[in-house]
């Protein structure tokens, strides 16, 4: 005899994933590392504007 249609509810796999908590975790942690990014990018504006106001050809960086 087969039980179509009877389903079970179990825990899905990645449901904690999709967990509001866990989103709004991941999208903070995210959103500093952007930030922390947009520092070290305009850092490395700063400095390549700087050698030229200077003369200078400043050392080639790495992002």
């Amino acid at each position: 005899m087969h039980h179509h249609g009877h389903r079970r509810r179990r825990g899905r796999f990645g449901q904690r994933w999709y967990d509001r908590e866990n989103v709004l975790e991941r999208l903070e942690a995210y959103q500093r590392d952007l930030e922390q990014e947009l520092a070290d990018v305009s850092d490395l504006i700063q400095r390549l504007r700087a050698g030229e106001a200077l003369g200078t050809t400043p050392e080639p960086q790495s992002v």
